[in-house]
């Protein structure tokens, strides 16, 4: 490798340091709203004068209430009675910590404690009819029909007004996370009257686990006909206060369909109206009580005497699991199998409903790579090997580049002699070396930028293979062996306690301790990176050679920091190209001298010689240009 090419992989190499030091100490700010832009207000969806049902009322604590148990093979939690709210949901197959003795992961929490965070439906009046008039956040709800809400046994609630009007509220859930919630009110009085219903969910507060991490995406979400918007809470704290409900707020009018609610980094709570069903999307901000909101306010309907009038809509409270939330998105049948009732292919599908995972702007990496990957661990059953793996696959596809990458740097290595015999002929002349050393290359049918093509190409796959493991919950607590039992953490070991075998506990992951204390596997990660480096004889420069000696261990403690799974790939990953690098100057007559490699590096130069040397050269090129 000739010291043109040496000075491009060398670029390429810093120039990939440089962007996860910068992502890190700076990351993207945050998008801006136009706190003058438009908020679009459907009249006939939910008059102004209507709108206080679904303002901070909701947010007044409920007292104790009656409830009915929620019992599903995946969920566990109950419907307050009072308000007839789901705000009591529990993850049955995840828990806080990789310990089987922490508490399983609460989504939902009800008003009594902090950090509540609920469901909540209702009716705003209209007409002649009054706030009272509707069921609201405090109303009295009776059940029924059904004692337990679980898979194929939906419980109904009742509440009726003293006008004639009867209004019913049916929750049903399936084998997963998706509830159907059916709201009816029967008219029983003389005269016709007019009402919307609406669904929300809403958050008191920011969650206590948002991480605020540029890479991830944790706030409001929605999808409007087609169209993805995230919106974070500092955003819609921001926004333009409305003129008819006077909080900050987001509004859309969505005429196909779509959906909204809030997104953390591994769980969804999301309001899904009917397929083809015109609402209006609304996203507020109560600065007073520090609640988030989200809305789905349905057109206003006219109910006649003796006639009933029902609106359905189904909520998603759970895990971001792809397969999961890719059957709701791709399988037009789950509905008809969770109510029982006639499936309509084209009224079922979910639009964009696996983008409630955030993919990143490397999307189209991103989703398949990730989509390997589950097939991986499915077949293999360890998302470690998994990783493992994969980056086979990888390196597999990318094999027929890196197979000329390779053998143009064994064509180079055929050059030496002559380039050494070049450098002696045209002495300190750079200009005159370069361009002669152009010539060689063209009449020798070698390109030198072409050993950094698989480097180049690493690059996006590393980023993407990043935010797979950052974001998706599939790697959340995966297991690899031994004390690696969460691939989405830091290596746990750690040089402080010798591995382990020092009675006192490592530094705590993301310390500064932890930074300098690396694991095992970061270390392993620098051993990989330095053998691959021998592979090559060091640059002729020597402020190449000192840099290229320091760029292993620089990105060991780098990386060390990163997440596990991540460090499991780049070591498969160099250990890979050490071999496919290794046979193929093999099978090109060229035997890389290893040994000789590291010795020859023992005697490399200083950096502080190595800089007198530059300077030195760069005198006697000054005076012989003087000359």
């Amino acid at each position: 490798m000739d010291d043109q090419n040496k000075n491009l992989i060398l670029a390429t190499a810093l120039s990939f340091l440089v962007i996860l030091v910068w992502f890190v100490v700076f990351p993207p700010a945050d998008p801006v709203t136009d706190p003058n832009a438009p908020v679009a207000v459907q009249g006939e969806t939910l008059p102004p004068a209507l709108a206080g049902v679904t303002g901070e009322t909701a947010a007044i604590p409920a007292p104790e209430t009656a409830r009915l148990k929620l019992d599903t093979p995946r969920l566990t939690g109950s419907v307050a009675l009072t308000g007839g709210r789901l705000d009591d949901l529990q993850l049955r197959d995840y828990r806080e910590t990789t310990d089987d003795a922490s508490d399983i992961v609460r989504l939902l929490r009800p008003m009594e404690g902090s950090n509540a965070f609920y469901a909540l439906y209702g009716w705003a009046p209209g007409g002649s009819l009054t706030h009272d008039d509707v069921p609201g956040p405090n109303t009295p709800w009776q059940a029924v029909s059904g004692e337990v809400l679980a898979p194929g046994n939906p419980v109904t609630l009742e509440w009726a007004n003293t006008k004639g009007q009867t209004f019913r509220r049916v929750f049903a859930v399936d084998e997963n996370y998706m509830f159907t919630v059916t709201q009816s009110v029967e008219n029983q009085s003389a005269e016709a009257i007019r009402l919307a219903p609406y669904s929300m969910i809403s958050r008191h507060g920011i969650p206590t686990d948002y991480q605020s991490f540029f890479i991830s995406h944790e706030g409001l979400l929605e999808v409007a006909d087609g169209i993805l918007t995230e919106t974070d809470y500092s955003d819609l704290q921001d926004a333009r206060t409305s003129d008819t409900e006077g909080v900050p707020m987001l509004s859309t009018d969505v005429k196909e369909g779509g959906w909204l609610g809030f997104g953390d980094k591994y769980w969804l709570t999301a309001l899904i109206p009917s397929a083809g069903q015109a609402y209006t999307s609304v996203q507020k901000y109560f600065p007073a009580r520090d609640v988030y909101q989200a809305e789905a306010r349905l057109p206003a309907v006219t109910v006649e005497p003796g006639a009933t009038a029902s609106a359905e809509s189904r909520l998603y409270a759970g895990a971001k699991e792809w397969a999961t939330i890719r059957s709701y998105e791709n399988d037009p049948g789950f509905l008809a199998r969770l109510t029982g009732a006639e499936a309509d292919p084209s009224q079922q599908k979910i639009e964009r409903f696996v983008d409630s995972i955030d993919w990143g702007w490397f999307f189209f990496l991103t989703k398949p790579i990730f989509a390997v990957l589950h097939w991986l661990n499915g077949l293999i059953g360890n998302m470690g090997w998994a990783i493992v793996a994969l980056t086979f696959i990888l390196k597999a596809l990318v094999l027929p580049l890196a197979y000329k990458s390779y053998v143009s740097m064994a064509r180079m290595k055929e050059l030496q002699p002559e380039m050494e015999a070049l450098k002696e002929r045209v002495g300190d002349d750079r200009q005159k070396l370069q361009q002669e050393m152009m010539k060689l290359y063209r009449e020798k049918k070698v390109n030198p930028a072409a050993g950094c093509l698989p480097m180049l190409l690493q690059i996006p796959i590393f980023f993407s293979l990043y935010k797979v493991i950052f974001v998706t919950i599939e790697l959340r607590h995966a297991p690899f062996f031994g004390v690696f039992q969460d691939l989405s953490m830091p290596d746990p070991t750690s040089i402080f306690n010798a591995f382990g075998f020092l009675p006192w506990a490592a530094p705590e992951p993301n310390s500064m301790l932890a930074m300098i204390f690396i694991g095992i596997l970061p270390i392993l990660l620098g051993c990989t990176m330095w053998l691959q480096q021998k592979l090559n004889p060091a640059p002729a420069d020597p402020m190449q050679q000192q840099i290229f000696a320091w760029m292993p261990w620089i990105f060991m403690f780098v990386l060390g920091g990163f997440a596990s799974g991540l460090v499991v790939y780049w070591i498969t990953n160099n250990i890979i190209t050490f071999i496919q690098q290794y046979v193929i100057m093999r099978s090109h007559g060229h035997k890389p001298d290893i040994f000789g490699n590291i010795k020859a590096a023992r005697k490399r130069k200083s950096l502080r010689e190595a800089l007198a040397e530059k300077a030195a050269e760069a005198e006697r090129a000054a005076e012989k240009k003087k000359k």
